[in-house]
């Protein structure tokens, strides 16, 4: 296998990644129409909404009515992630994920390998953290985890200049990097929660044909929801747990070829 094929699909999330982050920048700076807003709403091709879910469901907690466009917005991305792609928001568009990756990286280059060393926590935090923001949100009035929501954050700071952003940033790199392995994205992100509740039955997965398997154990080192690969070893299947963000990154460094994307 060659070095580009071992990170085709990383390469091909980064473009992704970038080329949403140009498009609200050039929205914002030269008025084009393709992607204006920012992931919690934006206006595509200056004719239809997006929404995100959650965002939506801490408004409707503060009381506040939200308009047909925009739920017409949430229903699209609930189908598209929930029924079609699952959770590949959180590896594909959420600009957050180039940090952690980048903390994950550094972490296996000898930083912090032992992961978990100073706090354990559990993936079923962000759960928590999900039901926290929409009691808060009812509870004052506002969408409670916006207000300090890292992936808002990132990109008004990419948008309008970076400020408090760029800190916000490299504390969730350090806490990656030096506290918890995999910590924001992979056990507080109530945003990531979300999105792992509603893609269970999703369209696009991971299968493993587990006789061309030999169990070396690539993938679960580099996957950010390592849970998920539970049958690696064991038997043929899908990977169909809503945590998993199809981010290709088992299927790139498995040289068994024994993992591969199924649409069905």
């Amino acid at each position: 296998m060659s070095n580009l094929s071992k990170y085709r699909f990383l390469l091909l999330r980064r473009i992704v990644q970038v080329t949403i982050l140009v498009l609200f920048w050039g929205a914002n700076r030269y008025g084009w129409k393709v992607l204006a807003g920012n992931l919690s709403t934006a206006k595509v091709l200056d004719s239809f909404y997006l929404a995100d879910p959650l965002a939506v469901l801490q408004i409707l907690a503060t009381g506040t009515i939200i308009t047909l466009d925009i739920l017409i917005g949430v229903l699209i991305i609930v189908f598209f992630y929930g029924l079609i792609t699952g959770r590949i928001f959180c590896s594909w568009v959420c600009p957050v994920n180039i940090v952690t990756d980048s903390a994950a990286w550094l972490r296996k280059k000898g930083y912090r390998e032992k992961g978990n060393k100073y706090l354990k926590l559990s993936r079923s935090t962000r759960y928590y953290v999900l039901v926290l923001a929409l009691i808060l949100s009812l509870i004052l009035g506002v969408a409670a985890y916006e207000v300090i929501n890292p992936i808002g954050i990132t990109v008004r700071g990419i948008v309008f200049g970076f400020g408090v952003s760029a800190t916000v940033l490299l504390l969730i790199f350090l806490f990656d990097l030096l506290v918890l392995k995999n910590g924001f994205c992979g056990h507080i992100c109530p945003v990531g929660g979300f999105y792992s509740l509603i893609s269970k039955f999703r369209l696009l997965k991971v299968h493993l044909e587990n006789d061309k398997c030999t169990s070396c154990m690539d993938c679960k080192t580099v996957c950010p929801e390592v849970q998920v690969l539970g049958i690696v070893g064991k038997k043929s299947g899908d990977i169909s747990q809503g945590a998993c963000t199809n981010c290709g990154r088992c299927i790139e460094v498995c040289e068994d070829d024994a993992l591969r994307f199924k649409f069905f």
